[in-house]
C-alpha cells in the first residue's frame, strides 16, 4: 500500500507541475480574439511550439502512465479518489510556481479534499482480507 502511495504521489507531482506549465503556456500565447482561420492557426502553430506548453503535455503523459500502472494494480475505487490529492498539489504549485493569489477560503476547500482523501485511504485498511484455507499454498494477500 505504502508503495501504491509513493508512486501516486510522484505521478500527481508531475500533474500539478504539467498543469501550471500548460496553464503558463497558454497565458503566453494568448486566446483567440475572433475565429479565424489565420488566428487558429497562430494559436496551433504557437502552441505546438511553445515550451510550457510541450513539457506540459509531456508531464501530463508521464502522470497518465504512472495511474495506468496503478490502476492496474489496486482497486479504481481507491486509486481515483486518491487523485484529488492533485488538487492540494495543484494549488501549491500555482501559488509558489506562478505567484496565484489562493484565498484562505480556496485553501479551505483544498483541506477538505485532505480529509476525503484521507479517509478514502483510511477505507482500504478497513476492507476485508480473504483468508487462507487449510491445505491450500496459492498467496491469498494482495501484493498491494
Amino acid at each position: 500500500m505504502i508503495k501504491l502511495i509513493l508512486i501516486l504521489l510522484v505521478a500527481l507531482v508531475f500533474e500539478a507541475v504539467g498543469v501550471v506549465l500548460l496553464s503558463s503556456g497558454l497565458k503566453q500565447i494568448g486566446s483567440v480574439e475572433v475565429m479565424t482561420f489565420g488566428a487558429i492557426k497562430r494559436v496551433v502553430f504557437e502552441g505546438a511550439t511553445n515550451r510550457n506548453i510541450l513539457l506540459g503535455v509531456l508531464f501530463e503523459a508521464i502522470f497518465f502512465g504512472m495511474l495506468l500502472v496503478l490502476l492496474a494494480k489496486a482497486d479504481v475505487s481507491l486509486i481515483w479518489p486518491l487523485t484529488s490529492i492533485g488538487f492540494v498539489l495543484t494549488t501549491g504549485a500555482a501559488k509558489f510556481i506562478r505567484h496565484e493569489d489562493v484565498s484562505p477560503l480556496r485553501w479551505s476547500g483544498v483541506v477538505l479534499i485532505m480529509v476525503g482523501a484521507a479517509l478514502v485511504g483510511w477505507s482500504e485498511k478497513q476492507k476485508p482480507r480473504p483468508v487462507a484455507r487449510p491445505g491450500n499454498t496459492a498467496q491469498v494477500e494482495n501484493s498491494r
